[in-house]
């Protein structure tokens, strides 16, 4: 049995991401596929005292339709500072800002530097993955160099990698092809997301927060809050 996960590239996403990489053989970040505005790309929430702050890295779209996550150049480098400071400044009360502060902050200054959005993803991705002791192999799309609409494209991936289960968000119901699927032999499972709260900073308690918030509360127990998917098979 080989499990495979397949995602767009994210900027410091929520722990569910993190979930689904740790309940997989490999993960796949879908870096070839079109870059997708106001979405989960480029930016993220963390909490603050007056509600959820969007963090946001400004990106290059202008006259730029139809670009690849992978392509997406940022235009404005004064964003790392900013982030890092609102990161700060929100959780240096929390239980484990400790642990926070020295992986976040060399990260954000090295990050400032860069020019694409998806070296500054992975950067972070990688860096929370040791960090949490979440040791899936992760790699990127184009470096299989597939092609093909939605379901095509998933199913010729899952063939490269060996996959015997293709492991989806619950969001994909909706048009997944799981046909194309069976016609080659591979299963289709579905994630659930589904946790349990812990102590958080800042009034009622928020799922759809980023990782930074997870680490923040909880440290090194981070990973506990991890539930493997409750795994599903499409039937």
């Amino acid at each position: 049995m080989r499990r495979v996960a397949i995602v767009q590239s994210n900027y410091i996403p929520w722990k569910g991401y993190f979930d689904l990489i740790d309940a997989v053989d490999e993960f796949v970040v879908y870096d070839d596929v079109d870059y997708t505005k106001n979405d989960w790309r480029n930016r993220n929430v963390i909490k603050t005292a007056h509600g959820r702050l969007w963090l946001t890295i400004p990106v290059n779209t202008k006259g730029r339709a139809g670009q690849a996550i992978d392509e997406a150049t940022i235009v404005d480098h004064k964003w790392a500072d900013k982030h890092w400071k609102s990161i700060a400044q929100w959780y240096s009360h929390a239980p484990h800002f400790d642990l926070v502060e020295p992986l976040l902050r060399p990260l954000y200054e090295q990050a400032a530097s860069f020019d694409h959005l998806h070296d500054v993803n992975l950067l972070f991705l990688h860096a929370c993955c040791r960090t949490m002791g979440v040791t899936t192999m992760i790699s990127n799309s184009r470096d299989y160099g597939v092609e093909g609409e939605r379901t095509e494209r998933l199913v010729a991936l899952c063939q490269k990698l060996g996959a015997t289960h293709y492991v989806s968000g619950p969001s994909a119901r909706s048009y997944l092809e799981h046909e194309r699927f069976a016609e080659v032999g591979i299963d289709v499972e579905y994630f659930a997301y589904d946790y349990d709260e812990y102590p958080q900073p800042h009034g009622p308690f928020e799922h759809a927060v980023s990782i930074v918030d997870t680490l923040a509360s909880l440290g090194p127990d981070a990973r506990t809050v991890f539930r493997g998917g409750d795994l599903r098979a499409r039937t």
